[in-house]
């Protein structure tokens, strides 16, 4: 008996570690649906004018509508993975109706078509959109090459830096004169991660594979008693 005490204690310990865990991972599934489903609420909501602070915890992916004129300057955001394929997220100033400035995201411009002459949106425009606080910047994001105008992220402070416009993005969902070179891309809950059922039943299935080997050797060691 004092044999197989070690590796039954180890056995058991190690399953009850990866359950916890696989029921942790369930917990946390729970609340990433609800996140997602705030946020879905919040996309459909009825749109409503900006605010004139908003926040980036109570209004990111608040329903927006506003009129104004887009400015001329544009910044390419290079791209990839969106129901349009791969380009250039296109980012403008809009000029809203009350004075203030704010970015606009204008969707897709396919690649080939970056180096064709700007469009001229006539004013005054009517979106429809969503506020967000994108999260497109991290350590390994490379700067951008000015230059050529590429970014590799939509950076909101050194975009609203370079168009001189408040530090506030939305991303136009509908447009009374949509922008004739690129696809609108709304915003939508398609692409953020939800993996937690997998990770659940990675710690769960772990368990089993626990199990089944300390099973394993209890039995090899006892057979190893019973030929001695």
């Amino acid at each position: 008996m004092l044999r197989i005490l070690f590796p039954l204690l180890l056995g058991v310990s190690g399953v009850v570690v990866l359950v916890a865990l696989g029921f942790w991972q369930l917990d946390r599934l729970v609340w990433k649906e609800a996140v997602l489903a705030d946020i879905d609420a919040r996309i459909a909501a009825e749109p409503v004018a900006i605010s004139i602070n908003p926040d980036e915890a109570i209004d990111e992916y608040s329903a927006v509508t506003f009129s104004g004129i887009p400015g001329d300057v544009e910044l390419h955001v290079l791209t990839s993975g969106t129901a349009a394929g791969t380009g250039y997220r296109v980012i403008r100033a809009f000029m809203l109706a009350d004075g203030r400035r704010i970015l606009i995201d204008l969707g897709l411009l396919p690649l080939d078509a970056k180096s064709e002459t700007l469009p001229v949106m006539q004013g005054p425009v009517y979106v429809v959109g969503n506020l967000i606080w994108p999260d497109d910047m991290h350590d390994a994001t490379p700067e951008p090459d000015i230059a050529k105008n590429i970014w590799f992220g939509r950076d909101l402070v050194n975009m609203a830096r370079v168009l001189d416009t408040l530090p506030l993005m939305v991303v136009a969902a509908q447009m009374s004169t949509p922008p004739p070179h690129t696809t609108l891309l709304p915003v939508n809950t398609e692409n953020i991660k939800n993996d937690h059922l997998s990770y659940a039943v990675t710690w769960f299935g772990l368990a089993i594979v626990w199990a089944a080997m300390t099973l394993f050797l209890i039995s090899r060691i006892l057979r190893a008693k019973d030929t001695e």
